[in-house]
């Protein structure tokens, strides 16, 4: 029963939906890294909710820095931030507290920890519980950021719409990541929008893929075999809820591709080695190749859906149908963007830290 992620650097996160509070320790950062709390807030707000697209629970989402900050520095002790949870309706789901709503985690959670897991709007499970991961991501997106490695994450498609895919990353990165919907394309956005919204007037929900860059980190980061830099990755990024998929680069596309077209051609540029396409996603044998990483990530739709569903129940050990109630998200793929940007931050801070020590992001 383990809730931490990371090696040298590490994350624990703790707390439930309908609980007091939730939060997160940070262990094993440097001293001296800068936190600057204006922009943990703005991370912060790309997470909650807007508008009828996303669910009607909006909390203040404040965060309590409690301990390891003095005077707006990391000292180099655990961090921890907390965040209250006050808009809760927990009579929601105490009358179906034994249906067993599809696609989420209510029957696994039940074979785990035998019946005692905290139920109300999913627990430990919730995507509630990915506020402090963001806020964490926060501090290690901005220590990156000074150090020139910059992460950013847009909607890459949404049912058949599709987004235009990153191509002049400095840019692209400086509009999307202040976007509340990443969307590059107005158009496009505008129909996503108007297809997530279609899907809310349903009753339904809608999942998608998003697209992720990182630039700026150097060559030779990551391991061979097991702690590769898109095993890592990978294992941050299946953390988040809702995702059901990753590649890198071209990924499952090499399928349909011969060596030839799928081998990057290595460049001397500017004295600097280089290669002209970026196939593989700025990873050669698990470790960076000082490209941009990319990756692709699929978000499954939110299970929480307003219409009739087959189901069990566990107390009568009945089939029933039944319709969930409470507030939900039709689509959290716009939300989900900044916490795939800071699990991939948690990520690459921890392995930079590996391979360079913990006072290289000071």
């Amino acid at each position: 029963m383990k809730n931490v992620l990371g090696n040298s650097i590490t994350v624990t996160l703790f707390g439930e939906s309908h609980g007091a509070e939730i939060g997160a320790v940070i262990d094993g950062l440097a001293p001296g890294i800068e936190v600057d709390l204006d922009f943990m807030r703005k991370q912060l707000n790309l997470r909650k909710p807007h508008g009828k697209i996303s669910t009607q629970r909006v909390e203040t989402d404040e965060p309590h820095i409690v301990s390891g900050v003095f005077e707006g520095k990391t000292t180099g002790t655990p961090i921890c931030i907390l965040f209250e949870n006050n808009n809760t309706k927990s009579k929601d789901y105490s009358k179906t507290k034994d249906l067993m709503r599809p696609g989420h985690a209510d029957y696994t959670a039940i074979e785990k920890y035998h019946g005692f897991a905290d139920y109300r709007g999913g627990g430990h499970f919730s995507g509630r519980i990915t506020t402090p991961i963001v806020a964490v991501g926060a501090v290690l997106i901005d220590a990156l950021k000074k150090k020139g490695i910059h992460i950013g994450t847009h909607i890459k498609q949404c049912g058949t719409i599709k987004d235009t895919p990153f191509t002049n990353y400095e840019e692209e990165l400086a509009k999307v990541n202040d976007l509340i919907f990443p969307v590059l394309d107005e158009k496009a956005a505008e129909e996503i929008h108007a297809y997530m919204e279609a899907a809310a007037n349903e009753g339904d929900s809608v999942g998608g893929i998003l697209e992720t860059v990182v630039t700026g980190i150097p060559a030779g980061v990551g391991e061979p075999w097991f702690d590769t830099m898109e095993s890592m990755l990978a294992h941050g990024i299946f953390s988040v809820p809702a995702v059901k998929g990753i590649e890198f680069g071209k990924g499952f596309a090499f399928a349909e591709m011969k060596g030839s077209e799928a081998n990057d051609p290595f460049e001397i540029e500017d004295g600097k080695v280089t290669t002209k396409t970026n196939n593989n996603g700025g990873i050669n044998g698990g470790i960076t190749n000082g490209m941009p990483i990319l990756f692709n990530t699929v978000i499954k739709p939110t299970p929480s859906i307003y219409k009739a569903q087959e189901t069990v129940n566990m107390d009568t050990k009945e089939n029933v149908t039944f319709q969930i109630q409470g507030r939900h998200d039709p689509a959290i793929i716009h939300r989900a963007r900044v916490v795939v940007d800071s699990i991939t931050a948690i990520v690459i801070s921890d392995m930079l830290a590996l391979r360079y020590g913990t006072d290289w992001l000071r």
